[in-house]
């Protein structure tokens, strides 16, 4: 073969390998992806895994407890048995408890104080699904969270902290992923900081793990990830920090997704 013709097959397969490297499958894109695994859901199932655990929870809330009560009786922020968009309000200060409690620490009360339930009674799951269903009600809702009674301040101040404090052998803190590096993946994940309305997808049901997670098992799961332990659930640090986070998108203006979310 001359040097002409070798001289024109490397053109060739120049050429082919733009064309091949071109047609490349594109990095997974996790909102696309969650798109498609919710329309192949509603075409299976005719129905999203969030609506079933939207009806368990909406059973949950209407079971009558040891005492006789459903949750109907508890006041969520505006009223008994009122739910239409108190979720959006939440974190908030309960003058019945004298402390501030996010939604998940609010059904874990009232399952005590108003169905009548000893706390190693309550499961987990059951507290998942009746805040999903509660936090239904607040669908594509305005975040609302305007930190005022000083148990309210400090308790946003406390999440502040917690926020930018780093911590465990890898030295992190919440801010080193979601503000320094707030619109950029970590592992094809969307990073988001609090001004551009982290928190406004949950609770959401995670097709990749097949369950539901609320808020304060999101934060659990990114403690996890940078090696620090967990808090417990219904502890100050998770309602500090859902308070920090939701203040900050209410002041950006940021609303609700559809809850409970469809995601990855």
């Amino acid at each position: 073969m001359g040097k002409r013709a070798f001289v024109l097959l490397g053109l060739v397969l120049a050429a082919f390998g733009l064309f091949a490297l071109t047609q490349q499958p594109k990095p997974l894109d996790p909102f696309e992806e969650a798109k498609r695994q919710r329309q192949a859901f509603l075409e299976t199932f005719g129905v999203l895994p969030g609506e079933l655990f939207v009806q368990q929870g909406k059973e949950l809330f209407l079971r009558k407890g040891p005492s006789g009560k459903t949750l109907e009786a508890c006041d969520f922020g505006k009223g008994p048995g009122v739910l239409e968009g108190v979720y959006a309000f939440l974190p908030r200060y309960f003058p019945d408890t004298g402390r501030v409690e996010d939604l998940e620490s609010r059904v874990y009360t009232c399952m005590q104080r108003v169905q009548g339930f000893r706390p190693q009674e309550i499961k987990r799951d059951e507290v998942r699904a009746i805040t999903a269903y509660i936090a239904s009600f607040s669908s594509k809702a305005r975040i609302q969270v305007v930190p005022r009674h000083p148990q309210e301040v400090a308790m946003y101040n406390l999440g502040r902290e917690l926020w930018y404090t780093r911590a465990g052998s890898r030295d992190m803190s919440c801010a080193v992923c979601h503000d320094r590096y707030a619109g950029q993946r970590v592992r094809l994940s969307p990073v988001r900081s609090p001004e551009q309305g982290l928190g406004n997808e949950w609770p959401a049901y995670r097709f990749e793990e097949d369950q539901l997670y609320t808020f304060e098992d999101r934060i659990n799961f990114c403690y996890e990830s940078i090696g620090i332990p967990e808090p417990e659930f219904y502890s100050e640090p998770h309602i500090a920090l859902a308070t920090y986070i939701l203040a900050e998108a209410t002041k950006a203006g940021h609303t609700f997704e559809e809850l409970p979310f469809f995601t990855r």
